[in-house]
């Protein structure tokens, strides 16, 4: 049974949005139909449910860490990514029970707020049984660390245990952020990568002193280690940004995500797209307000022609998991045009997770999911309301 539905504005992404636009649509949600009025009239379609704001494909969350979903409202904002860390460390639980119970609120929270699939942070098993079960589509980004050279073998073989548990799940094994992984774990993980022609995705430029670190060995990040009592004295700093120093450890034939890029500079773009030309750039911008009440420079990115997408980040360093939320920090912010913002949303995650056959846009044979949002337009502008709801 085909369902249609109308609303102010259709939106489906692969072309330009339709007024009054008109969607046919299967009970499972797969698109039979995407009409002007002028063609819903000319094909005798009738009984077409009407609504007031814009009709948008389901969204794409590339960054979230699901497993951290207990600890939302338990780390103060604004302590900084080294407090963050800190505070991470100290408050990780074993109660299975209750980050089960946890996860499974915010992958509900996820599916209510119009986000179909979700790039996933795990740094262990548990949050499996969650996904199998969810009606989300997961990309389990399997996070590796390791500092210390001597430990790279047992790192990655740990990983790859991991990865057979998680299965029949997508699941990659990535670093975690660059100054968790010494340059023998970054070869390892660029072997496996490349065997198995895996998406990567990496912490990025998340806080200043990461820079510094690499540039002076200087900064916070030496009382980090300190307090993991760890020793570092074998590390020389290599006189380059943290980008510009750990990229080139990375492989260049494999798409890879670049998460916050809240300390990049005009300079790190140039080096990364000339160095991977299949860079995607992820912003999480509540996220980033939360740790560092910071912004990443959204302009130079937009400039530069970076493929950018969207996160939420976890409940430890976020109110809500709302792509839509993100959206609104956003425009709020830099004036982005809201079809922009949208691409960002949705089929440029969905390419970057490789499942653009299926979401990211409102196209014949899809089942992309459909979101219903409000909206305001002021002068031809379309400007976010507070509202979205899943329709589909």
């Amino acid at each position: 049974m085909i369902s249609y539905i109308s609303a102010s504005y259709v939106f489906p992404v692969a072309g330009p949005p339709i007024k009054n636009g008109v969607v046919g649509v299967e009970i499972d949600g797969t698109i039979i139909h995407v009409f002007t009025p002028e063609e819903a009239i000319n094909e005798g379609v009738k009984d077409i449910t009407q609504y007031e704001g814009l009709l948008v494909p389901g969204f794409v969350n590339t960054h979230c860490h699901l497993e951290l979903s207990h600890l939302k409202g338990q780390i103060e904002t604004r302590t900084g990514l080294l407090g963050f860390v800190q505070a991470i460390m100290k408050l990780r639980t074993s109660d299975e029970e209750a980050i089960d119970l946890a996860m499974l609120r915010a992958d509900r929270e996820m599916f209510e707020n119009g986000i179909v699939a979700v790039g996933d942070i795990s740094n262990q098993v548990i949050s499996r049984g969650t996904k199998l079960g969810s009606p989300i589509y997961y990309h389990t980004f399997l996070e590796v660390m390791g500092f210390n050279p001597l430990t790279a073998q047992e790192s990655i073989k740990r990983a790859l245990e991991f990865k057979e548990k998680f299965n029949p799940l997508k699941v990659s094994i990535v670093p975690h952020a660059p100054y968790s992984v010494s340059a023998a774990l970054f070869k390892e993980l660029r072997i496996n990568g490349e065997t198995n022609d895996e998406v990567i995705s990496i912490h990025n430029q998340e806080t200043e002193d990461e820079n510094l670190f690499f540039e002076r060995k200087e900064g916070a990040f030496l009382d980090l280690y300190r307090f993991l009592g760890l020793d570092i004295d074998f590390y020389k700093p290599s006189g380059k940004t943290s980008l510009q120093t750990y990229l080139p450890m990375l492989s260049d034939k494999l798409k890879t995500l670049l998460v916050h890029n809240t300390f990049t500079s005009v300079a790190d773009v140039e080096f990364a797209e000339a160095y991977n030309p299949d860079l995607y750039w992820c912003l999480c911008p509540n996220a980033n307000l939360y740790i560092e009440n910071r912004l990443p420079d959204v302009e130079m990115l937009r400039n530069s022609g970076a493929k950018i997408t969207l996160g939420t980040d976890s409940l430890a360093s976020n109110n809500r998991l709302s792509i839509f939320a993100e959206m609104q920090t956003l425009q709020i912010n830099f004036g982005i045009d809201f079809d922009e913002l949208l691409k960002w949303a949705t089929i440029n995650g969905a390419e970057f997770l490789g499942v653009q056959e299926r979401y990211g846009s409102l196209e014949v044979g899809k089942r992309p999911g459909i979101n219903l949002i409000d909206f305001e337009e002021i002068s031809g502008i379309i400007m976010l309301g507070s509202r979205v709801e899943r329709l589909f």
